[in-house]
């Protein structure tokens, strides 16, 4: 039976390999984000002396908005391989941040790298209001305060989390209490 058990056990800790086929896609995923990225950076360089203000500042906002995109995939890609896969080997120029995000911080920078991508469309769609109906607008506003609210009550929760855990181990470390 402890040899069944052995088997189990080695099958599923072996199909966290199944991962890596998801962070290659995102990489591939990446990669075509980037093709697009080039894009509209070209399209924006070729029009730059025929926009005004408005546009100018439209287009740099969509391009930031695609950093910040591209950001995203790269956090979730390396810190998940990183915490789920395998730990990387040293790496000249490793990222600085590489092994130290658990997956509570992860969760906090991608909610919110959510709220930065959502205030800049926001943003762009109140820069551009005329094309939008006021019921419109007050979607997309509640839309993006239902994620800062989000992103604020998984801070909060995650810095419980945390402090529930500092006050276990303080309790464990001081030795049972009478």
């Amino acid at each position: 039976m402890k040899r069944l058990e052995h088997a189990v056990e080695s099958i599923i800790l072996a199909s966290r390999w199944l991962l890596v086929v998801f962070y290659l896609g995102l990489a591939v995923a990446l990669g075509v984000y980037a093709i697009s990225f080039a894009k509209k950076l070209y399209e924006f360089v070729m029009k730059v002396m025929v926009l005004d203000d408005t546009d100018t500042i439209l287009k740099v906002l969509g391009l930031i908005d695609a950093a910040l995109v591209a950001s995203l995939v790269v956090m979730v890609i390396i810190s998940g391989y990183e915490n789920f896969v395998s730990r990387f080997d040293n790496h000249d120029g490793e990222v600085h941040w590489l092994g130290t995000i658990d997956i509570s911080s992860l969760k906090i920078k991608v909610a919110s790298t959510i709220v930065a991508i959502s205030s800049i469309h926001l943003l762009q769609v109140f820069l551009n209001h005329q094309q939008y109906t006021s019921e419109q607008l007050m979607w997309l506003t509640i839309i993006h305060l239902t994620f800062v609210v989000s992103a604020m009550l998984l801070a909060y929760i995650d810095r419980l989390t945390g402090l529930s855990k500092g006050d276990k181990k303080a309790a464990a470390e001081d030795g049972p209490s009478l």
